[in-house]
Parts: C-alpha cells; sequence; structure tokens
C-alpha cells in the first residue's frame, strides 16, 4: 500500500493532515529546514507531535535538509540525539554529513530532493551509506521513474502535489542574489514569483528584470512583462493508478508553509484517490480537482511527469478565499453545538472553516443559528451564536467564512 505524506508547519496543521487521512507527516526542526520562514516545530514540541502522530498510527518524518556548514553540523549534534529519543520515524537529509552524524545515532534517514537523485547507481551508494528512502528528483519522467524503481534498492518517493521550483531540485541562488537571502538555507524570498519581463536590447542580447525594478540598461516598452519564473503548481491527481503502478512507495505533498485547510482538502482529496484505486474501483472524479481549486494554487500542471513543464502562473489561482469571524467559545458535547462569539457577520447557508491546534481543519455548510434558544437567519458582529458542528471543537478555535471570489 503506498504511503500518503503530508506537510504540516504547526499542530493545526498537523491535526489537519491526520484527520484527513494521512499515512505519514514531515515538519521542520527550527533552524535545519528549509521554510525558515514558516512556523516550525522546535525540539521542545517535537515529541508532542511525534505522540500524535504515533497515536493515530501515522509516522512523523522531520526535515533537516538545508546546506550544512561546520556550525549548522554541530548544531544537529546536540539535537539529533533528541529526534532520536522522540521516537521520530525518520530524518530527511541532503548533506553527507548529516547521513554520518544520524547514521551514528541510529536514525533512519530519507534523502531529500535537494540531493537530485536521478539513477540507480545514486541509489545503490546511498543503500551502503545507510539510506533507508530516497526523495527522486523533479526533473524525472514517469518512464524514468518506473525504471529505477523496478531496480532501486531503497525506498522510493515522490512528490504528487504543490508548487514547482524553476531551478533544478530547489538549488536557486535568485534570492540570494537579490536579497542575500539564501534560499538553500531555507530563506527564500521567492522572486520567482513576481513579475519579471523580458527585454529585447538587440538582436543578440535579451534583459531580464523584475518588473518593479525600472533601473536597468535597456528598459524600454518593447518587452514582455509576467511571471516568467513562475511554473504553475504540480497536480497528479488524475495519473494515482500510473504513479501507483510504477512502484513508487511514498506520495508526497509539498506545503510546510501552507494553512491547515489547504492540508486537509489535500491530503483528503489524494486519500480518496488512492483509496478509490487499491479498491479496485478507480474512476476519476472531476470534483476531486474542484475541492483543489478552492485552496491556494497557482493553477496546475504534470511537471516532468509526462513533459517538460511550459505554462506560467499569476500568484494564486485558488477560487475560494476566506475571512476569519469569529472563534469557539465553548463546545456542549451532548449536543454537538458550539458557542461562538462573532467579529464579523455570518447567516445560514455560509460555509465555514473551523481550525484548531487539536481540532485540525475542517468545513461544512452552516445549516442553522440560535440566539437565546431562538433560530436565526443571520448574525452580527459582536453576537454570540449557537451553531451544530460536525466535529468536536475546541474554545480558542478559529472560524472563517469561506466563499467564491468574485
Amino acid at each position: 500500500m503506498v504511503e500518503l505524506l503530508s506537510p504540516a508547519r504547526d499542530f493545526t496543521a498537523l491535526e489537519a493532515a491526520l484527520k484527513s487521512g494521512a499515512d505519514s507527516v514531515y515538519i521542520g526542526v527550527e533552524g535545519h529546514n528549509m521554510r525558515a520562514h514558516t512556523t516550525n516545530f522546535n525540539i521542545k514540541n517535537l515529541e508532542q507531535a511525534v505522540d500524535r502522530c504515533h497515536e493515530q498510527g501515522a509516522r512523523l518524518y522531520a526535515c533537516t535538509n538545508t546546506i550544512m556548514k561546520d556550525n549548522n553540523i554541530n548544531s544537529l549534534k546536540t539535537i539529533l540525539p533528541m529526534i532520536k529519543s522522540a521516537e521520530t520515524d525518520a530524518i530527511i537529509a541532503s548533506d553527507l554529513g548529516v547521513l554520518k552524524i544520524a547514521r551514528d545515532e541510529d536514525i533512519d534517514v530519507h534523502l531529500s530532493v535537494q540531493s537530485n537523485i536521478s539513477n540507480n547507481e545514486s541509489l545503490k551508494l546511498l543503500k551502503e551509506l545507510g539510506v533507508k528512502r530516497v526523495i527522486l528528483s523533479r526533473e524525472l519522467s514517469l518512464n524514468e521513474i518506473k525504471d529505477i524503481t523496478k531496480k532501486s534498492p531503497l525506498e522510493v518517493e515522490v512528490f504528487v502535489h504543490g508548487a514547482m521550483c524553476l531551478a533544478i531540485s530547489g538549488r536557486c541562488f535568485l534570492s540570494s542574489y537579490l536579497y542575500q537571502k539564501n534560499a538553500n538555507c531555507g530563506e527564500c524570498l521567492q522572486p520567482c514569483r513576481k513579475e519579471w519581463e523580458l527585454i529585447c536590447e538587440d538582436g543578440d542580447e535579451v534583459s531580464l528584470a523584475l518588473a518593479e525594478n525600472k533601473n536597468f540598461k535597456g528598459h524600454d516598452e518593447k518587452g514582455f512583462k509576467g511571471h516568467l519564473l513562475s511554473p504553475q503548481d504540480l497536480c497528479m491527481i488524475e495519473h494515482i493508478p500510473q504513479l501507483i503502478e510504477a512502484g513508487i512507495v511514498s506520495f508526497k505533498i509539498e506545503g510546510r508553509a501552507r494553512p491547515a485547510e489547504y492540508v486537509a482538502t489535500v491530503t483528503r482529496v489524494y486519500r480518496e484517490a488512492i483509496d478509490s484505486y487499491e479498491s479496485g474501483e478507480w474512476e476519476f472524479k472531476q470534483q476531486w480537482m474542484d475541492e483543489l481549486r478552492k485552496v491556494y494554487n497557482r493553477g496546475f500542471d504534470t511537471g516532468f511527469y509526462f513533459q517538460t513543464p511550459h505554462k506560467t502562473s499569476s500568484y494564486n489561482q485558488a477560487t475560494h478565499t476566506k475571512q476569519d469571524i469569529g472563534e469557539v467559545v465553548n463546545y456542549y458535547s451532548k449536543v454537538k453545538a458550539a458557542e461562538i462569539r462573532l467579529w464579523n457577520p455570518l447567516k445560514v447557508g455560509d460555509e465555514i472553516i473551523v481550525q484548531g491546534p487539536t481540532t485540525g481543519s475542517f468545513i461544512q455548510k452552516v445549516d442553522s443559528m440560535q440566539v437565546n434558544h431562538k433560530n436565526i437567519p443571520k448574525a452580527k458582529k459582536g453576537q454570540k451564536i449557537g451553531i451544530l458542528l460536525k466535529n468536536k471543537v475546541r474554545p480558542g478555535d478559529i472560524l472563517y467564512r469561506r466563499f467564491k471570489k468574485t
């Protein structure tokens, strides 16, 4: 059975992944992963995260996959024993030094996509070095992946959904060049996602510059402006059968910077698709694609699986957006109802998202609302209301209204 591996930036996203059907979750360890600008787990709450996963029969992998200098390695040496004692199922690493010290601590290692592994000879050597799993380069076609998995001495993992980077396996220096922020140490400011201009200066020379910067040689109106360096997102939901039949062990969802409702939606959709195939009743459902389009996306492509990606994308093409409207004050388990304090209006028929560190993230429609035990069709800012909820919630959970973009 193939593993569905989901991202988590915090406990809310972690719980959302688990409750949506993830077999395993990968998280960032503060100071040692490729998402320095988002929320990360620290060594103090790592054990709690592992326990949450193990209680629900899932695994947890910790990312330690930045470029490592001596001071980084020395720092990691101090926390690897704690990662081990927390019973983390594996670390994700890209550096051979990290591999060595992890092996010394008897910690399973999954080699990161940052290592750009693209052939079986590399996998044979990595097995000798003690690697358990390899996340293959994103630049491989499905046929090339099939050839690798047939002979692979290691478990093979691939990305199936999420953001794609213009640079090979994420080895990008654009953020360093423009902002002195090292993308390979988790500091990427994503200048590739901005608009750029391509200007033809003469018959032989072309200039590329940020559209916001007009102070470069040759700027005039004779050029093309757009998201030239921003690929569309990877989406392989239609091709689950081919991926499973290719012998891949783990399907990975990109998105450790994404909020809990993104993690919940994408995990749930891929869980349904995988279960559909493994039950012998595969049939692609357009509803899956519609759900994926509701959360953050730049449009969808199949990456290098079947061709070279050729489409660029504007920043976000999600069909739906959200507005925070209130928080849970109390929950009454006998009647499955919550008392909500509103700071924005809500009406019957609205679609809501409820999120919290233990609750995770779920979506439902408001079928009815009450104030002082009387049904009301809509509620105003500042009111306290009662709503029936399909899942248990906790005081402090945040309520969002989700609606279609106009």
